[in-house]
């Protein structure tokens, strides 16, 4: 029996009958930890010329540093450039160092909802009820396998949301609405667009603090990139005076050809400093995690496309002023 047919057949427990208060449904927070080298060879190499980061902890006694709640819509409207599996990865290597991470998935296809091996059940409440039906947002939060990772599911049923919401009042800021009481329960929340510049992704960046634009390594995936700019400054002019584009990440590397660096060049030497020095490689192991329902920190925590996104994770975490680093 293949592994993709006991995935898509395993009985998933119903959802329960009754959503209590939030914080009551997710277990506590685990000690936070910091990146580690996977122990091969080729990781040994890359983590030895990594930064190291140190995550700031919060004091019981409320002294320590405030706690820094962000909202990050990972967005590009060009398809096929790693943004789903950036959302689900990175968010498994933030939830691995110890921050309560919640992902948000805004992509009709819900494939963020199956990277992390969560099946929605029917009338179960998901993101799409509540954009339309505005419920609370604490009934749909589902906890996963991964510790200190929490999702709200997608369903189909969030392709009809835009014909939906045409008439609605405020329809650009409905995420925002339904995400704003949880920002104390969550360290990061990671929004996963689709790949479009529709009001889904509208409602994303009305919602986020900051956007991460994952960027493939072929000249195809440069197209759009400032279209995708103008409307992160049209937005913020007009629903959102907080956005700001957090950064660039280059997906789906491969240090073989010269056109993954010449793509990577003509990036960095665009958008300089506001792309990650961390490039995400391509990896059979990373394609193959979905198929199991687990990020790659789960998955083979040992590859290189899962200390690729450790490294992301603790250099995001100091650019968002969570974190401390050293080199």
């Amino acid at each position: 029996m293949s592994r993709w047919y006991r995935y898509w057949t395993t009985p998933q427990p119903a959802p329960s009958a009754t959503a209590g208060p939030a914080p009551s449904r997710w277990p506590a927070r685990e000690t936070p930890r910091l990146p580690r080298g996977s122990g091969n060879g080729d990781d040994r190499s890359e983590a030895a010329a990594a930064p190291t980061f140190h995550v700031e902890q919060r004091l019981p006694d409320g002294k320590g540093p405030r706690p820094t709640h962000k909202i990050l819509a990972i967005a590009n409207q060009k398809g096929g450039v790693g943004k789903t599996t950036t959302a689900v990865n990175l968010a498994g290597a933030l939830a691995d160092l110890g921050l309560r991470v919640l992902l948000v998935d805004l992509d009709p296809q819900a494939n963020a909802t199956s990277g992390v091996g969560v099946r929605v059940a029917a009338g179960q409440v998901s993101v799409y009820d509540l954009l339309v039906s505005e419920e609370a947002a604490q009934k749909a939060i589902e906890a996963t396998a991964v510790p200190n990772l929490f999702l709200l599911p997608a369903t189909i049923d969030l392709a009809g949301a835009e014909i939906e919401l045409v008439s609605a009042f405020s329809r650009e800021q409905k995420l925002r609405r339904a995400l704003e009481p949880l920002r104390g329960d969550f360290d990061l929340m990671i929004i996963d667009c689709p790949p479009s510049l529709g009001l889904l992704t509208v409602n994303a960046l009305s919602a986020a603090d900051g956007v991460i634009v994952p960027i493939q390594c072929e000249y195809y995936a440069l197209e759009g990139l400032h279209a995708l700019q103008r409307n992160t400054d049209l937005i913020r002019v007009n629903l959102n005076p907080a956005l700001q584009i957090t950064g660039f990440v280059m997906t789906m590397m491969d240090g073989r050809t010269r056109l993954s660096q010449q793509v990577v060049d003509e990036v960095t030497g665009h958008f300089r400093e506001l792309v990650f020095r961390t490039r995400i490689p391509r990896s059979v192991r990373l394609a193959e995690a979905p198929s199991y329902g687990q990020p790659i920190s789960t998955f083979d925590p040992t590859c290189r496309a899962a200390l690729g996104y450790r490294r992301l994770a603790g250099e995001l975490l100091a650019r968002v002023g969570m974190a401390t680093a050293s080199v």
